[in-house]
This record gives structure tokens, C-alpha cells and sequence, in this order.
């Protein structure tokens, strides 16, 4: 393989946020241990309601414990989420399916895993479901975290 075919595979491969997910601001990051191990803690602004904001807190490895454990491309597959109504709530066009629809997703390794967040509408209960989950090639989504935020009074349907 040629050089400049084998670097557009690596940057193609880069763990990056999906172009039409909603873009995340880290606000706060937490060392762990002497090693540089971090929690990350982001907020992302969902992009189709406007008024409620998801904090995500995931594990971010230091390159010294890469290189000590020997797993140089990836980083743990859980994550936590909160979400609240941080303003007036208005819903946009969403996905109102028992499947959801992707609201965030950002790499957790070199190619394979990935961290996701959906929205699920749950119309009975006027309620918004936000599910943190990895997704993986071989060993699925186990690792999840669930948030919801009540529609009861907000004004929104």
C-alpha cells in the first residue's frame, strides 16, 4: 500500500464526531490517577429540541496507559449521562419511532467503537428518553446510561 493511500485510510479512521450529530463542549475534565487518566465531562445541546442539554462524563486514557496495558487505540465503552430542560422546550422534527434517533456520536477507538446518544420519544408518559451506549463489533452495547427529561407542563407535545 502507498504511503498517501495508507495515511487516508488512517485520517479516514480517526475517531471523530458525526457530521450531523449535535457538536459536544467539554466543560470539565477530572484526572484520575498519575498516569494522566481522565474523566471527560461534556454538554451537548440537543439539535432537534431546543431547551434540554445532555452532560456526558466518559473516561479518556493517557498515553502512558496505553502503551503500559497495550491497547493503544481505544478508549472504555462506558459513559454517563444527565440530561435536564435548560431553557424553554421546544421540539423540532424528531424521529418519534420506539427506535429514536441519534442525537450524538463520537469515536472510542481507532476504527470499531463508538459512543452514541439517542432520543426516544416516549409519547405515553410526555417524556424524552436519552440512551448513552457504545457500539461495538464484538462485544455490543452493554454499557449503557439513561436520562430522561418529563414534558409534563413544559409546553412542548
Amino acid at each position: 500500500m502507498t504511503r498517501p493511500a495508507l495515511l487516508a485510510l488512517l485520517v479516514a479512521a480517526l475517531p471523530i464526531t458525526a457530521p450531523l450529530a449535535a457538536p459536544a463542549d467539554e466543560v470539565g475534565r477530572v484526572g484520575v490517577d498519575w498516569t494522566g487518566n481522565d474523566i471527560v465531562i461534556e454538554a451537548i445541546q440537543d439539535p432537534e429540541v431546543k431547551g434540554v442539554t445532555c452532560h456526558v462524563a466518559y473516561f479518556s486514557r493517557s498515553m502512558l496507559d496505553r502503551l503500559s496495558q497495550g491497547n493503544w487505540f481505544e478508549d472504555p465503552s462506558n459513559a454517563s449521562i444527565a440530561c435536564r430542560q435548560t431553557g424553554p422546550i421546544e421540539i423540532g422534527d424528531i424521529d418519534r419511532s420506539p427506535e429514536g434517533e441519534e442525537v450524538f456520536r463520537q469515536g472510542r477507538s481507532l476504527v470499531l467503537k463508538s459512543l452514541r446518544i439517542k432520543r426516544i420519544f416516549d409519547d405515553a408518559n410526555q417524556t424524552l428518553i436519552y440512551l448513552a451506549h457504545a457500539r461495538e463489533l464484538t462485544q455490543g452495547s452493554a454499557k449503557m446510561s439513561i436520562s430522561t427529561v418529563p414534558l409534563f407542563n413544559s409546553g412542548a407535545n
